[in-house]
């Protein structure tokens, strides 16, 4: 009996179910995170010159970063939206919702006029729509994680939780290689023109596979059984807040150096590349695309692992290694050679962000109760996602030029976000195997 079947049948649900929601939650995912990657890939690439063109190069690109950075931002409000939707009326129906918020802003974003055309208002209408990026994933990723949590056996909770997390590299992979297509066969006047545009239509063609998808899935069963016995929560962000801030404040802790690492890995080694290393942006493009396929295929081993070491181990193990790898990565990543610098970006990506991500999304389920999971999950990830993934372009740009286009000083920065999540690690209780309900 395979692994998906198990789980569906212990839980009380069909194999075919249970394959259904796998398919639903990892491709639902792999959109949202497609959608999100390719305004990243784009602020490295184009946005600095098509909507902040009369700006220096430096300020240009710390404001197309900071722009980047505003998604991060709105993300924790995403999280306390649907996290109430999703804690009151179940995980399906925000998850139809997010999809469509997403892949719409997205689309709308290959529509904008450019600087040129519009003046200041295509850069405000650049970020308004970030924000409403930031606002989707945001709520979807409680949803998502959820809809596999809750329907995994206890012993299998870590390794299912992780086959959520993959669709985010699957979601960079596709974005990356699109642009890779894009960029490769046309011209850099033609690419800056017109052609950046392409990878943001494609999205409202994801926008109706995930609706597809997703309008297929059932609700979990230990949210009906919770709504059958015990009144909803009426207001599950107070609740979560008021009776539960020592878990926010320990899942907040446990997001803040993963992000750090997929920031540095999938954008800021993007520009690192090409502008300070003078290196094609294939290069980069290459090596991230490599590293995000070696986190779809490895993300599930970390899950697994977890459902047998523990959450806690796994988590302090990644801590300690963030902390050993924070300057050894630039250090291959200036030998300037196309095989150092995947190396670099896939253990940074592959390992710095991997593990922590894999066996965070069952992690910070696992803290909350049934009635407040969803809000307090989501608060947890995408707090620290804002904190750390919103601020950390900003500060490492800033850090990268106040040192004279050197490194130190960013990985310091790692090191010391990397001791604040082994401190929540410490201080989190262990999960695995203990009853959600």
């Amino acid at each position: 009996m395979s692994s998906v079947e198990l789980a569906g049948t212990e839980v009380g649900i069909g194999p075919e179910r249970m394959r259904r929601v796998v398919f639903a939650s990892i491709i639902g995912s792999m959109i949202e995170w497609y959608d999100f990657t390719i305004y990243g890939t784009a602020t490295a690439l184009v946005f600095n010159k098509v909507f902040f063109p009369t700006l220096t190069p430096l300020i240009g690109t710390l404001v197309a970063v900071s722009s980047y950075g505003v998604g991060f931002l709105a993300r924790p409000l995403g999280g306390a939206i649907f996290g109430h939707l999703g804690d009151r009326l179940g995980r399906k129906k925000t998850l139809v919702a997010t999809v469509i918020l997403m892949g719409v802003g997205t689309f709308l974003v290959g529509c904008l006029p450019t600087y040129e055309q519009i003046g200041v208002a295509a850069p405000i209408l650049l970020i308004i729509l970030r924000l409403l990026q930031g606002i989707g994933i945001g709520g979807e990723w409680g949803g998502a994680v959820l809809l596999m949590v809750e329907n995994a056996h206890p012993k299998r909770r870590g390794l299912f939780g992780s086959l959520v997390q993959i669709g985010a590299p699957f979601g960079v992979l596709v974005s990356i290689l699109v642009f890779n297509i894009v960029s490769g066969s046309m011209s850099n006047d033609a690419f800056l023109s017109w052609g950046w545009r392409l990878p943001f239509l494609l999205s409202l063609a994801l926008v109706f596979v995930g609706l597809w998808i997703r309008l297929k899935v059932t609700e979990t069963p230990i949210f009906e059984r919770f709504q059958s016995k015990v009144e909803a929560s009426r207001t599950p962000f107070m609740e979560v807040v008021t009776q539960h801030p020592r878990m926010v404040v320990t899942a907040i802790g446990l997001k803040v150096s993963e992000i750090s690492w997929a920031i540095i890995g999938s954008v800021f080694s993007i520009a690192y590349v090409t502008d300070k290393l003078h290196l094609p942006r294939g290069t980069a493009l290459h090596a991230v695309q490599i590293a995000a396929f070696l986190q779809m295929v490895i993300t599930p081993l970390y899950g697994w692992m977890s459902d047998r070491l523990g959450r806690r181990p796994m988590y302090i193990g990644a801590c300690l290694f963030s902390m050993a790898y924070a300057f050894p990565m630039f250090w291959l990543m200036d030998m300037s050679t196309s095989g150092a610098i995947t190396l670099a970006v896939a253990i940074a990506i592959g390992v710095g962000q991997g593990v922590m991500f894999g066996v965070g999304a069952t992690y910070m389920s696992e803290l909350f109760h049934t009635g407040i999971r969803y809000t307090g999950a989501s608060l947890g990830f995408q707090v620290g996602a804002a904190l750390s993934g919103g601020f950390t372009p900003l500060i490492v740009t800033s850090l990268f030029s106040a040192t004279g286009n050197a490194t130190w000083a960013i990985s310091l920065y790692l090191i010391t976000l990397a001791m604040i999540t082994l401190v929540a690690a410490l201080s989190a209780p262990e999960t695995a195997h203990k009853p959600l309900s």
